[in-house]
């Protein structure tokens, strides 16, 4: 058991910056249940932790790494308004993926995604169809960010989100469906889909940018119901990629 002291303080408050979990090569996952879904899948440098939690939960597994503190260290630790009884502090892994697993399976594509929650819902729902890559921009907010490591329910521990040059990454994969959703696209409902290439989602306010469109291959359009008088002029990233790749697998069923 390690004691807690002022240099693993200052460190795990500095986690809070994505400049700070990249020098370091650590992120916090906080609360029990985040903890419990994500300790298998991680390396862990501490789990810090009161010492109620400790007596009611804690293993002679993770005791090398446990860190006994008072709730009002946690405070300053946490990330959080409310802050938890337990935090985990993870290395950082490297993500890889091969072309076979890109050629043989859908992938996603964020196109600078802004909210921590929006991020997050998607990676859930990746995690829920089978789906293990997602490709996002350097402008796409960091995956290892406390509130998308909390949205994502423990997906990160099973979907991989790899920070590349997207138009880079579609024209190197420019044979494969690269699906897109606008306001000019096709009825994604009268679409003959497939299960394999890219789909692309854009940015909460603007959508897909331009260079990233032109590499797409189907626009596909929502449809909104017709009603009377003004209705949501959009829906928001989560449920459009919910509705979209619901719609992709569900074609692989006909």
């Amino acid at each position: 058991m390690i004691d807690i002291n002022n240099g693993i303080i200052k460190l795990v408050r500095s986690l809070a910056s994505k400049k700070h979990r990249d020098i370091e090569g650590l992120f916090v996952a906080e609360g029990t249940k985040c903890v419990r879904d994500t300790w298998d899948a991680f390396n862990c440098r501490w789990l810090i932790a009161t010492r109620s939690w400790y007596e009611q939960l804690g293993t002679a597994s993770f005791y090398d790494k446990m860190v006994i503190t008072p709730k009002s260290q946690m405070a300053r630790m946490s990330q959080f308004d409310t802050p938890s009884d337990v935090m985990a502090v993870y290395e950082i892994p490297k993500r890889t993926f091969t072309e076979d697993e890109v050629r043989n399976g859908m992938n996603i594509v964020l196109d600078n995604i802004q909210d921590p929650g929006n991020l997050g819902t998607i990676m859930r729902l990746a995690d829920w169809y089978g789906i293990r890559n997602i490709f996002a921009n350097q402008t796409t907010v960091d995956v290892y960010n406390h509130k998308v490591v909390q949205a994502t329910m423990g997906a990160i521990s099973r979907v991989k989100v790899h920070y590349t040059d997207l138009e880079e990454l579609l024209e190197t994969y420019h044979d494969l469906p690269i699906y897109g959703t606008f306001l000019d696209g096709e009825n994604i409902y009268n679409k003959k889909l497939s299960t394999i290439g890219f789909v692309v989602f854009g940015n909460e306010g603007r959508g897909i940018s331009d260079k990233v469109a032109k590499l797409t291959t189907e626009r596909l359009l929502i449809p909104s119901a017709p009603h009377k008088g003004r209705g949501s002029e959009s829906l928001n990233v989560g449920v459009a990629a919910a509705i979209t790749i619901s719609e992709l697998m569900r074609n692989s069923l006909k």
